[in-house]
């Protein structure tokens, strides 16, 4: 029997509704699960309509990511030390730009990692709930135009801008 404790709201990014998610047991549910009640449902994380906020992201992978393969690398031998140091040198030279958005976009094209280089880091629309957990705080926590400091998830090493 799982607890209260153990469910999320997450979002679907494929219908854009909300369903729900047992963290311990990766059960998911489009229907409140019988073992919750209506007040529990309403108190689980998530469960507020959720904020969408637009974000880019420059990504470097390293050996220890989940993937670690790329466009780029179908193997990343890199380690996380030197992922982080990249990604300092990417965001000096953002910082120092006079277009901080261009550069961004730029750099993003040029060497991030994710398949979403294509579209300049650009990942679009989400919700709370459809990004791994440090990605999503890092990015909701940003006014638009900010950029974060690096951030640390199972896919590598990002640096996220908020753009709307």
């Amino acid at each position: 029997m799982s607890s209260p404790e153990q469910w999320e709201v997450r979002m679907s990014s494929t219908h854009k509704v909300p369903y729900y998610f047992n963290r311990d047991t990766k059960e998911s549910s489009w229907t409140r699960p019988k073992q919750l009640t209506e007040d529990e449902a309403n108190k689980l994380p998530g469960a507020q309509q959720p904020e969408q906020i637009r974000a880019s992201h420059l990504l470097i992978k390293h050996k220890e990511s989940r993937r670690p393969s790329s466009w780029k690398e179908s193997t990343i031998t890199l380690p996380k030390d030197d992922a982080i140091a990249i990604l300092r040198k990417h965001q000096a030279e953002i910082n120092t730009s006079s277009d901080k958005s261009a550069t961004f976009g730029e750099l993003a094209k040029e060497h991030s990692d994710c398949s979403s280089h294509d579209k300049n880091g650009d990942l679009g629309l989400f919700s709370r709930g459809q990004m791994q957990k440090p990605f999503e705080e890092a990015a909701f926590a940003l006014q638009v135009g900010e950029i974060s400091d690096i951030v640390s998830t199972d896919s590598g090493v990002h640096i996220i801008m908020r753009t709307e």
